[in-house]
């Protein structure tokens, strides 16, 4: 039988590359502005980036996204999300990489200049896991209105060890922060929220309302919005309770996405949910602001990294 399927029009796979120093302009901004000690390190990611392994779980991220699960076997509340091993790969290398959190624990000059490099190169691969990366990295700077929290999170969010699941924090070997704003009723306008924060004798805040929008609702802290007595504010709210407890944090239902696939999104429901107040009473906005700043510059990033495959 004759062949009917040559095909003779296409450019072999581009595997085994170094994203890095492949990108002229890249390479020359990091040499530029203080940040050429991180080149080698860079060079690095960039070859394990271009690796056929790294572009398979790229593939396998998008088609097998995350699943959620509201319930054991039993009828127990569970609230968890099942993620492909893709995605734990490739969360293993982001984070070792410290593409989380490195310029807070290296602060020398460059350092937010090295990170976002490494950041754009890493996102090549796929870009949904960067969210939680990005959101982590952004919680610190909001973290320091508060100096007990900062003194019990950051160690935690600044380790280089991905640790998955749902357990105690002090348990883990590395935490990860996400954040909570949006509402259905005011989408970006946030301060038309209407999650209700009402203050208890220990000092904690329990939380009551329904969240539109959550990225990694898998993560084990969560900066979010509410309204308290003295206006919007700015809460810490972590999954696992210090005596060990899950907080009353309820997954409704994941996002049906057009993009962005790979990354859960969820709705959310705060039943009564522990919150540790950041900042001052009605300053909510100005507390997260920086977070939020920074994530939305990853995200700029991360849909700079075109890949050239």
């Amino acid at each position: 039988m004759a062949d009917t399927h040559e095909v003779t029009n296409q450019v072999p796979p581009l595997v085994d590359y170094d994203v890095f120093t492949a990108d002229a302009a890249l390479l020359e901004g990091v040499q530029r502005h203080e940040a050429g000690w991180a080149v080698d390190d860079l060079t690095v990611l960039g070859q394990r980036a271009g690796t056929a392994e790294a572009q398979e779980w790229g593939r396998l991220a998008n088609d097998y996204p995350p699943k959620l699960r509201t319930l054991d076997r039993t009828g127990h509340r569970i609230d968890e999300v099942e993620v492909h091993p893709s995605w734990h790969a490739r969360m293993t290398v982001a984070i070792g990489a410290g593409l989380h959190a490195s310029p807070w624990v290296d602060p020398r000059p460059g350092a937010h200049v090295a990170r976002a490099a490494g950041f754009s190169v890493w996102s090549q691969v796929e870009g949904g896991h960067g969210c939680p990366v990005s959101m982590t990295y952004a919680a610190v700077p909001a973290l320091r209105a508060d100096q007990t929290l900062y003194d019990e999170w950051v160690p935690r969010l600044t380790s280089y060890s991905y640790d998955f699941g749902l357990r105690p924090p002090q348990e883990k070997a590395g935490c990860l922060a996400g954040m909570g704003m949006t509402e259905k009723q005011g989408g970006s306008d946030v301060r038309a929220n209407t999650t209700r924060a009402e203050p208890s004798s220990d000092g904690t805040y329990r939380l009551i309302g329904h969240k539109w929008f959550t990225s990694a609702p898998m993560n084990d802290l969560f900066l979010t919005l509410a309204q308290a007595p003295d206006g919007l504010t700015c809460f810490v709210l972590p999954r696992i309770l210090p005596d060990g407890s899950r907080n009353g944090i309820r997954l409704m239902r994941l996002k049906n996405k057009l993009g962005n696939r790979s990354n859960a999104s969820a709705e959310i429901e705060y039943e009564g949910a522990v919150g540790w107040r950041l900042g001052a009473e009605g300053r909510g906005v100005a507390t997260i602001i920086e977070m939020v700043s920074m994530t939305r510059l990853d995200c700029v990033l991360g849909s700079a990294s075109t890949p050239s495959r």
